[in-house]
């Protein structure tokens, strides 16, 4: 493993730490309703650290930072140890970790209200970028496959992936379509644009596809990719069906779809990633 990371990754980890604390500190306020230049009516939070940030999205951010102090970052601590050791699953873990850690930085660095963590979010993308591209660098694609038992359940495996990509396409496609109509105001919730969408759409969808594929062809990158992509969706699945409990908690509306269909994508993405590490010798 690149010693470089030995250096990358303890930042990580303390401000993520410190980041996920910021968010979750609790702080008085009393939310107030705003109309955006777009027309759009949104109702602003008004307290702690996203403060100019809608109810809606900080109540999914606190899910997120929620998320990341439970599970992000003992994984991280946990997958990284464990690749030091020379482990295999370790360094597949410790990827799928770190692709959680960029994702979730990248949308709060350009979806977040500008608040005063702003240069922390840009350190955690740099850092975690940087780490993700060396740890991906230190698998030898000739011999991977070789590690993964010939009873592992490939098609299972590349059928969530596909469904993901599905499910992730059908939902953001149907939501930026319902913009073209005349008179139609986006659902922004007070950004400047359909930010997550975008990255799901430009990265993550494809990547599922490629995966599946790859994977079901025995190819390395399937193997690898595949097993960064479903890390990643149990951390991320679980922190978005904790987004929607959250919101619907802060009394935001929320489709009973995504209370049932994350939830139990999330659970897949669990079992799966069990039991691909099962099958890594």
């Amino acid at each position: 493993m690149n010693s470089a990371l030995k250096w990358l990754i303890p930042p990580i980890f303390i401000l993520t730490l410190f980041a996920a604390l910021a968010g979750l500190w609790p702080a008085e306020g009393t939310s107030f309703p705003l109309t955006t230049f777009r027309g759009e009516e949104v109702t602003i939070n008004a307290r702690g650290l996203y403060y100019w940030d809608t109810v809606s999205m900080a109540a999914q951010m606190q899910a997120n930072d929620l998320i990341a102090l439970t599970l992000g970052l003992p994984l991280l601590a946990v997958s990284f140890w464990l690749a030091q050791r020379g482990s295999l699953r370790g360094r597949l873990l410790l990827a799928g970790t770190l692709g959680f850690i960029l994702y979730t930085y990248i949308t709060m660095m350009v979806g977040a209200h500008y608040n005063a963590l702003f240069l922390v979010y840009v350190a955690l993308f740099s850092l975690s970028l940087f780490a993700l591209v060396m740890v991906m660098m230190s698998f030898d694609l000739e011999t991977l496959p070789a590690h993964f038992s010939e009873k592992l359940p490939r098609g299972w495996i590349a059928g969530l992936l596909f469904f993901a990509a599905a499910f992730l396409s059908l939902a953001w496609l149907g939501r930026i379509a319902a913009t073209f109509a005349p008179g139609a105001i986006p659902a922004l919730e007070n950004t400047t644009s359909m930010f997550i969408q975008a990255m799901d759409l430009g990265l993550v969808v494809p990547v599922c596809l490629v995966a599946g594929i790859l994977l079901l062809r025995r190819h390395a990158w399937g193997y690898l990719l595949a097993s960064v992509g479903l890390t990643k969706f149990l951390t991320l699945g679980i922190a978005v069906s904790l987004m929607g409990l959250n919101m619907a908690r802060v009394g935001v509306p929320v489709s009973v779809v995504e209370l049932v269909v994350f939830p139990a994508m999330a659970l897949a993405g669990v079992v799966m990633t069990v039991i691909l590490l099962k099958h890594v010798q």
